[in-house]
């Protein structure tokens, strides 16, 4: 069994990054294939919260963070905390949030963050949760523009890339995924999922990057 490694990073500047990918649960995935750059995975099951949101590809992203990190910070039923570990922390923004995160139960939050497109200038921006919770027991977020969502278990064609987080450059890794698994028979529906794995201030030559499409079985 294979583990995603790193947490998607928006480029946000209200956020601090650390480097200690080996402490955070990730979603599990089994390595099928893999076909020179592309790899072929199976996951199993998870459970997301999301937000859609509005904007261009780079900007976009942002809004959704924040209504997604408010979700992290006790703005559910019953407030209990999600809190971002290693690669990302959430620095509260004032004293007050402190004070409630030392108080709340601190649950780890998987990797990576993903973004998508939602139609029309929309894009689902996406944080797995722990596999400790179900739809169940998953706390409640108050902002209704959050919501939480079960996937079942699915495979993916997968190609890693580095470079900055331009549409150029993701539009041109899309490509080559979407050749690769041509030149293996596979049919592939759905939107390309986009994965950032570093905080902005990363050099372009240290960046990784992912874009999954889901297999049609």
């Amino acid at each position: 069994m294979r583990f995603l490694s790193g947490v998607l990073v928006i480029g946000m500047g209200f956020i601090a990054t650390g480097c200690v990918t080996g402490r955070i649960e990730e979603p599990k995935y089994d390595v099928i294939a893999r076909h020179g750059e592309m790899e072929v995975r199976a996951y199993v099951p998870r459970l997301l919260a999301e937000t859609v949101v509005e904007g261009n590809f780079e900007r976009a992203p942002s809004e959704g963070f924040r209504r997604i990190a408010g979700f992290i910070f006790g703005n559910n039923k019953p407030g209990k905390e999600v809190a971002m570990t290693a690669p990302v922390e959430v620095i509260p923004a004032n004293e007050k949030a402190d004070e409630k995160a030392e108080k709340a139960a601190k649950i780890a939050m998987t990797a990576p963050v993903t973004q998508e497109p939602s139609g029309s200038g929309k894009w689902t921006i996406t944080f797995t949760m722990p596999s400790s919770y179900t739809m169940d027991s998953i706390p409640r977020p108050v902002d209704g523009r959050v919501t939480l969502r079960q996937l079942p278990a699915m495979k993916y064609a997968t190609l890693r890339f580095g470079g900055f987080n331009t549409r150029a450059n993701v539009d041109a890794a899309i490509a080559r995924l979407r050749d690769a698994a041509a030149g293996q028979g596979l049919k592939l529906r759905g939107e390309p999922v986009y994965a950032r794995y570093n905080p902005p201030w990363t050099p372009w030559f240290l960046r990784r990057n992912e874009i999954l499409i889901e297999i049609a079985e």
